[in-house]
């Protein structure tokens, strides 16, 4: 979400297999390329590092072009036979762009400045949009929204992991 100066990229850290959690604290957000992108994931993990591999790779390709890295690394997930079998879904933002990475080849950039992935992401998305007109920072309200996730899905617990970056809006 983006919110006074500040884009934060919010994760739980649950793993999970079937109905069996495999790992709680996992880190499913992090910088990417020089730091100065934030990336996270839903979805597979190892697929999801892959897809961190690849656009973290075309973002060397495209220095400061978020956008243009990651239309590319779309194009490659759509095309490539290994990427399409991948799993997973990113989040990645950097001071003025947030986009959203699917395996279908969308890069999409969120309306009102939130936007949630994953099993949570639908609760956590609805909480932040009912929060965010509130006076809190876009790290609390990512933060409140996530533990509200974690009290509605079984899927979704509650070690939060932030990564916050100064933002253009």
């Amino acid at each position: 979400m983006r919110k006074d100066g500040q884009v934060v990229v919010a994760g739980d850290g649950q793993v999970s297999l079937g109905q069996t959690i495999i790992k709680a604290k996992a880190r499913k957000v992090r910088r990417l390329g020089k730091g100065d992108v934030i990336g996270g994931f839903a979805g597979a993990t190892a697929d999801a590092f892959t897809l961190f591999e690849r656009l973290e790779a075309k973002l060397e390709q495209y220095p400061g072009q978020l956008m243009r890295a990651a239309v590319e690394l779309a194009k490659d997930w759509r095309t490539d036979r290994y990427l399409r079998r991948l799993e997973a879904m990113m989040i990645v933002a950097d001071a003025t762009t947030t986009l959203v990475l699917t395996g279908t080849g969308d890069v999409l950039e969120p309306e009102g400045h939130v936007m949630g992935i994953g099993s949570g992401g639908n609760f956590a998305l609805a909480a932040a949009k009912a929060l965010i007109d509130q006076p809190l920072s876009a790290e609390e309200v990512a933060r409140r929204s996530m533990a509200i996730a974690a009290e509605i899905c079984v899927y979704t617990n509650d070690n939060v992991v932030v990564e916050a970056l100064a933002c253009d809006k």
